[in-house]
Parts: C-alpha cells; sequence; structure tokens
C-alpha cells in the first residue's frame, strides 16, 4: 500500500520536473528582436542567420545569440588629434562620425570591433586630407575634408558591414602663436578695407563736388547767355522802337513844317533847344557860359531851317 503513493510521488515530480524543462525550453527557443535591431544567430559556433526585427524562434542549447546589432544611425565622435598641413603648420582637428550597420553578418565577422575600426580610418584618413591642404584651406574646405574623409572610410566599411553617412568637422583648432598671426592678418585686413572703402568714399564725394560744381557752372554760363541774349534782344528791340519813334517824330515835324506857319515853329523850336541846352550846361557848372558870339544863335537857326526846307525840296 505505500508503494502506491510513493509511485504517484515521483511521478508528480518527474512531471514537474518535465514541465519545468518544457518551460525553459519554450523561453529558450522563442526570441522577439526589437524594432531596428538584428540579432546573429550561431549553430554550434557557427553563423546560422540573422533574426529579424519581431517574433523568431531558435533551437535552445543549440542555437544561441552571439551578436546583437542596432540598425540605427549611430553618431561617432572621434577623439581630437594634431595634423599637420602642407605648410607644416600643427592643427588640432576633431569630428563626429554618423553610420549605420547595414550587413549585420559583415559587422559580425568582417572585423573584431567595427567602431575601433572606423574611428582610427577616420583619424589616418583626416591626417591624409589636412597633410595634403596648406593652413588657409583647411579653414576655408571643411566639406571638401569631409567628403573626402567619407569616400575613404565608405570604402572599407563596406567589408565591415557599414555604411558612413557623413563625416563633419567639430573644430579646427591652431596653435596660439598662429591663431595670434591670424587675428593680427584679420586685423590688418578689416583695416586695409576700411581704409580702401574711407578713400573711396572720399573720392566718390570729390567726383559728385565736381560733378555738382560743372553741372552748377554750366547752369550759371547757360543763364547767363540766356540774359545776354535776352538782354540784346531786349536793346535791340529798345533801339528798333526809338529809331521808329524817332523817324515818326521826324516825319510828323516835316509834315507840320509844310503847313501854313510850319517854318515859323520850327524856327521857334530849335531856339528853344539851344537855350535849353545852354541853361543845362550853365546848371552843371560853377562858371557861368555865355556864348561869345550872341549872333551864333541866329546862325545856327538859319542853318537847321535851310536843313528843313532841303528836306522839304
Amino acid at each position: 500500500m505505500n508503494s502506491i503513493p510513493e509511485f504517484f510521488s515521483s511521478t508528480l515530480v518527474f512531471a514537474i520536473v518535465l514541465l519545468i524543462l518544457a518551460i525553459i525550453f519554450a523561453y529558450k527557443s522563442i526570441k522577439v528582436v526589437p524594432q531596428q535591431s538584428a540579432w546573429v544567430i550561431e549553430r554550434l559556433g557557427k553563423f546560422h542567420a540573422v533574426l529579424n526585427p519581431g517574433l523568431n524562434f531558435i533551437i535552445p542549447f543549440v542555437d544561441r545569440v552571439a551578436y546583437r546589432h542596432s540598425l540605427k544611425e549611430i553618431p561617432l565622435d572621434t577623439p581630437a588629434q594634431v595634423c599637420i598641413t602642407r605648410d607644416n603648420t600643427q592643427l588640432s582637428v576633431d569630428g563626429v562620425l554618423f553610420f549605420q550597420v547595414t550587413d549585420p553578418m559583415r559587422a559580425s565577422y568582417g572585423t573584431s570591433n567595427y567602431i575601433i575600426a572606423i574611428t582610427q580610418l577616420a583619424q589616418t584618413t583626416l591626417r591624409s586630407v589636412i597633410g595634403r591642404m596648406e593652413l588657409d584651406k583647411t579653414f576655408e574646405e571643411r566639406d571638401v575634408i569631409n567628403s573626402e574623409v567619407v569616400s575613404a572610410i565608405d570604402d572599407a566599411a563596406l567589408n565591415w558591414g557599414v555604411k558612413v553617412l557623413r563625416y563633419e568637422i567639430k573644430d579646427l583648432t591652431p596653435p596660439a602663436v598662429i591663431l595670434q598671426a591670424m587675428q593680427q592678418q584679420i586685423t590688418a585686413e578689416r583695416e586695409k578695407r576700411a581704409l580702401i572703402a574711407e578713400s573711396e568714399g572720399r573720392k566718390q564725394e570729390q567726383i559728385n563736388l565736381a560733378t555738382g560744381e560743372k553741372a552748377a557752372a554750366i547752369a550759371k554760363s547757360e543763364g547767363e547767355k540766356q540774359a545776354e541774349i535776352n538782354k540784346a534782344e531786349g536793346q535791340a528791340a529798345a533801339t528798333l522802337t526809338i529809331a521808329n519813334a524817332t523817324a515818326e517824330a521826324i516825319r510828323k515835324v516835316a509834315e507840320a513844317s509844310q503847313a501854313n506857319g510850319g517854318m515859323t515853329a520850327v524856327n521857334l523850336q530849335v531856339a528853344e533847344k539851344y537855350v535849353e541846352a545852354f541853361q543845362q550846361l550853365a546848371r552843371t557848372n560853377n562858371t557861368l557860359i555865355v556864348p561869345a558870339n550872341m549872333g551864333d544863335m541866329t546862325s545856327l537857326i538859319s542853318s537847321a531851317m535851310k536843313i528843313v526846307q532841303a528836306n522839304q525840296k
């Protein structure tokens, strides 16, 4: 009777052990791979497969997860190093490298450590690129340096299952003496540009002043020319008007002299003008002027009358 309970007891223990082994087996055989990840499976120490994201099954105790890789873009900070430029100037350079695992199998077996390999290759390539450039060019052509580093690393990294996406230089630091010399050069260039700009400004100012004075002189001469033209035209018009008025007056005097008593009026008019002339002359001088021959007036009037009579004929 005691053997039956013992049998059931041993059977229960065995069943529990089997259940535990089954749970362990199921746990070991089920692998859930996260998104953007890849797991490399080895079977009995040899590469077997790459598990993709999601639910996967393996054989426990036969298969094992040897490597776990992230397929995301990874930034890698490369340590600062001293590079020598073409003109023998030391330059401290550091940067950041961006890469991505594209082939998990090669990333696992292509190199013992692809991160160290990429870092070392980036540093050696950077020294080579910097060594072919002069100091000034290294500051101007960062894009060229970045592209050459990426191209050189990417060719070698294909065997490591890694794709190098880009490389960016973070800092270029020359020695303190070179920095001071560069600062002095920059200051001198700025002062030179300031002096050139100032001289160009003075030059433009002189040009503007000369142009303004030229325009003013031209405008003034044109104004004076037009004023002289207007004055001449006015004088000509005045002379013509005076001439016309004088001619008209003479004509009227001639017509009046032909009328009855006209000659007497002419004689009287001439005598009055003669007397007025002596009066004006006497007023402008302190000395009283008297004609030496009073008969000159009679002779003057006779001469004027002869001229009038000649015109009448």
